[in-house]
Order: structure tokens, then sequence, then C-alpha cells
């Protein structure tokens, strides 16, 4: 359904009440085997929550001390017997408060010290917004290529998204509880595992609640990355889920990732490989190529020039072949999620199905 307009932002009136009855927050943080990160983790929540505050950790299925360092922390625990992912988690963790806002934090993510002030008072001041969250800073902790580079792309990408955001992110995400319920929470189908909160952000607008993406809540991400996990997760638990669930909600929105600029240079890349590849019989096709490539540099330029600014030409320059991949990925699983979509469409009973 169409979204309202944005709401006035309170007078000085409407401001004066709501901060005198400040949300309560319910900070749920979801932990398969993160015993290495999880006490951070909770030692960096711990010094901003207030009365009528609650911490839960949801001790998905953990085969390590996670569930040890959560009850040393002090801080409420709830164990499952079998690991059901962080959809499931989170919807438990939810269940078993009572917090008028849900604040989301991964267990490999350490919040700056003013996270849950602030987002306890844009929520109290500004009662059009359902849901926000923040960004990754740009000091994630992993060493490597592999690492700084995933977790700087996702801070640049979140640096330069739409204040009013498409999607919801559950790395450090807060939802009014009225909201949350209203949409029936998060979606624990499997294939919904890693874009389970950008798609409650988009049931979150179909219901018409506004989303705010402030790019200065900011936390640091702990995961250390390897080339192989990159791989996988862009391709298996990013690209293709996230293209089914847009065939499957068309006209969502193109932000973030999903920019012009983007999309375009997934399309290069899988023709300047294409077009590559062909020139082995046709040289005169590498021009081509090049050309698609060289496209590619001058529509991420500013990106590049990001992690130069950054880290050093150095640094740029290797990361340069893993945005290209990253690119790659993205389109493997685009071709995958249609193929599989087109598949189930020709598939005999289909169409008596989806006319029931």
């Amino acid at each position: 359904m169409p979204c309202p307009p944005f709401a006035k932002r309170a007078n000085a009136t409407d401001k004066s009440v709501l901060m005198s009855s400040l949300p309560r927050m319910a900070i749920v943080v979801p932990v398969f085997d993160g015993a290495a990160t999880l006490g951070e983790c909770l030692a960096a929540l711990l010094p901003g929550v207030a009365d009528g505050d609650e911490i839960v950790v949801v001790d998905d299925g953990s085969r390590d001390g996670s569930a040890g360092i959560a009850e040393a922390a002090g801080v409420r625990i709830i164990r499952q017997a079998v690991n059901g992912g962080q959809a499931a988690a989170r919807n438990v963790g939810v269940g078993a408060t009572s917090g008028d806002v849900v604040l989301f934090v991964d267990a490999d993510v350490v919040v700056a010290p003013d996270v849950i002030a602030r987002v306890r008072q844009i929520l109290a001041t500004r009662a059009e917004i359902g849901a926000v969250f923040g960004s990754y800073d740009d000091r994630p902790r992993a060493g490597g290529v592999v690492s700084a580079y995933r977790n700087l792309l996702h801070h640049y990408v979140h640096q330069r998204g739409a204040a009013e955001a498409f999607t919801f992110w559950a790395g450090c995400g807060a939802v009014r509880r009225a909201a949350f319920e209203q949409v029936d929470g998060f979606d624990e189908r499997p294939w919904r595992r890693a874009i389970e909160d950008i798609e409650l952000g988009y049931r979150l607008r179909a219901a018409g609640h506004r989303l705010l993406l402030d790019p200065t809540l900011f936390c640091t991400h702990l995961k250390r990355w390897t080339l192989r996990s990159m791989l996988w997760t862009d391709t298996a638990s990013r690209a293709l889920p996230w293209t089914r669930l847009m065939i499957e909600t068309p006209g969502a929105g193109s932000d973030l990732n999903l920019t012009l600029a983007q999309r375009l240079s997934v399309a290069l890349v899988g023709g300047g490989l294409a077009t590559g590849v062909t020139a082995l019989v046709w040289p005169m096709l590498l021009w081509a190529a090049l050309a698609a490539f060289g496209t590619v540099a001058f529509l991420n330029r500013d990106f590049y020039g990001y992690l130069a600014r950054r880290r050093g030409a150095a640094f740029a320059a290797a990361s340069i072949p893993l945005h290209l991949l990253y690119f790659v990925c993205s389109g493997v699983g685009f071709a995958w999620a249609w193929a599989g979509w087109a598949a189930g469409q020709r598939a005999p009973g289909t169409a008596r199905r989806a006319s029931a």
C-alpha cells in the first residue's frame, strides 16, 4: 500500500511530553557459536541501558561457551536446543521481552556508546518513524584485505544510502514493538535466512511505516571474512534470496546495493567476462571487454577513491578484483533465482495453483 508522507517533527510541547516518557528498550542479541565476540558486544551495550530496559541473549543452539559468557555478563539468556536461524531467534527474543522498542544487535557487533540513547530519542521524538538502523563504522577490527574490503563496502553503502530507507538492517537496528507485531515479525522460512531483515523492512513499508537510515548510528564489526565466506555469502545468502524477494515484491525500492549504478555494474562485469572469453577466438572483441570493465571502474570510482583515502592506493588496487567478484556473485545469484522462478512457472500444475 502507498506510504503516507513524513509527518512533521514534533513541536517543542509535543517533544517535552514525549521525552518525559521515553520508550523502554528491549535489546535482543541472537548468537550461534559467537563466544569470541559476544562478551565485547554485551560490554558495549550494558552501559547504555536504563531502568526498565532489557537485554536478552538468544543462544541459538551454540556449541561453544556463548551461554556462559551471557550469564557472566548478567543478562537474561534463552537457550534454544537446536539452531533455527537468526529470524527465529530474534522472534523468540522479542516474545520474551516487553519493551516499547526492540533494538536488534548482532553478536559480532560493538555499538558506539551513544547508540542506545540516540535510538531511544529518535523514536521518542519522531512519531512517524517505525524503525531506524545504522551503519558499520570505518574501523573494522579483523585484519586482512578481504575482511577490510567487505566491511568497508558495507560502511560505504550505508553512508550513502537514502535516509528514507526501503529495507531494514538487524545488525544494529530498532523497530517499534507495535509495528513489529503488526507485520508478524521476522519470516522464519529457510530461504529467507540472511535477508530476513530486508524482507521485514519491505513488509513494514507496505504496512505504512517509515524506515530511517541514520548513518551516524555507528557500530564496529568484529567479523573476520575469508574469500570463501565472502563468495558464498554474496551469492547464496544475499543475491539469490534477495532476487527471489524482489520477484515476489516488485517495486519495493532500489536503494543501498540496488542502485542503478550497481545493477549496471553487474551486467557490465558479466558482459565483459563473456566478451573476454569470446576474444580468445575473435581477438577484436578484447576492446569491448576492456570497455566494459573500464565503465565499471568509472561507475565505482567514488568507492575506489574512498578505499584509497582510507587505506591507501595499494589496498584500493587489491580490493578491485574482490569488488569484481562481488558483482560476479551478484549476477550468478540473480540468474540462479530467475532460473528457479522460471522452472517453477513451467512446472506441471503451477498455473492451477497460482489461480486457485
